[in-house]
């Protein structure tokens, strides 16, 4: 089987991490046609886009999307995520961002010493507190108004939380869903619902409904008990990043972006920006890229595959070389080199 990937190599670091990633799936003897981008910072300053006009249909004709990173100190934050993070996510409607969280041997962690952490994160990924609907009235006043609109359909809620349902059903069984419906008295009223009848198909899955405040504060003090969390598009960026630094930091951090039951290329992306402050000083960690890659393999149908390149990264986590914010003194080819070396001496 052959796989035709674009790859969006973007800003900052994005493209030294991504190169490793390549290298690792390289290494596995897949047959995967990479097609490169040059999309992201550089693009927008010799076009003032991000990307062109008609990259959705240039992402339809691949089987995956690998994304480095986007961003640029040269663009202000909200370009770079609405020029090309969002209309992607958006116009391919990956509703769902899948983000694993776990507790890795050799990983320095806040929570190192501590029994076994697996947390699998369901973040709904095209509406909620990110819809893009709002608007700025007054400019320049001392009345000046924003204005943000969070959009919950019940689609959109009951398919991500479905989704979270079945996921859990192949582990151990429990799904959170993330809520703040004392104070939002509409959406997440309507995502409260929505999650209690889900639960009612899902008799073998235990549910429970956890105020966002006091998750964030489990998570710090208990995550092994959680298992499959599901939250919102706002909330589920929050709690992810919290999660990232549990599990070693935001190098670690990989991200998958959906869409189960349709043949959209998915999106896959290590989590940790574009770093522009260590971009181009060989020191970046690739494991979020890497790992990433494995959620690639692993949604595109090379489970085997996927599980060898997981497996290699544990080793290289374990054994070294890490790279400096794991407390190590190696650079991104060097823990990639290891990486790629640990998948074919498999």
């Amino acid at each position: 089987m052959s796989h035709r990937i674009a790859v969006i190599p973007g800003d900052g670091a994005g493209p030294e991490v991504i190169a490793e990633a390549r290298k690792a799936v390289d290494a596995l003897g897949l047959n995967v046609d990479w097609d490169e981008l040059p999309w992201g910072t550089r693009h927008f300053h010799e076009t003032g886009a991000m990307m062109p006009v008609d990259a959705l249909d240039i992402v339809r004709r691949h089987d995956a999307v690998l994304l480095g990173a986007v961003g640029d100190p040269s663009v202000p934050d909200h370009v770079t995520l609405w020029g090309l993070l969002l209309p992607l996510r958006q116009g391919l409607d990956l509703w769902a961002n899948l983000r694993p969280a776990r507790l890795l041997e050799g990983v320095p962690s806040p929570l190192a010493g501590t029994p076994a952490v697996d947390m699998l994160f369901v973040r709904e990924n095209t509406e909620g507190e990110y819809s893009g609907i709002g608007g700025r009235a007054h400019r320049g006043l001392e009345l000046e108004v924003g204005i943000e609109t969070s959009v919950f359909t019940r689609a959109g809620v009951r398919r991500v939380i479905a989704h979270a349902f079945e996921l859990a059903e192949g582990r151990r069984g429990i799904v959170t869903s993330a809520t703040k419906s004392n104070a939002s008295r509409f959406g997440y009223v309507l995502w409260d619902e929505v999650a209690e009848e889900v639960a009612a198909e899902h008799p073998d899955v235990r549910y429970e409904r956890v105020l966002v405040d006091a998750l964030a504060a489990r998570m710090i003090g208990n995550p092994m008990s959680l298992d499959v969390v599901v939250a919102s598009n706002l909330f589920g960026d929050v709690l992810t990043d919290i999660a990232a630094e549990l599990q070693g930091g935001m190098g670690m951090a990989a991200s998958a972006s959906v869409a189960p039951g349709s043949e959209t290329p998915g999106m896959f992306e290590p989590v940790h920006g574009s770093a522009p402050d260590i971009a181009g000083r060989g020191i970046a960690n690739p494991i979020g890229a890497i790992w990433s890659a494995s959620l690639m393999l692993d949604h595109l149908g090379e489970n085997d595959a996927a599980a060898r390149l997981l497996a290699a990264v544990e080793a290289v986590c374990r054994n070294g070389p890490r790279t400096r914010d794991l407390g190590g003194n190696a650079g991104t080819t060097e823990v990639g080199d290891a990486v790629a070396t640990t998948v074919r001496d498999d």
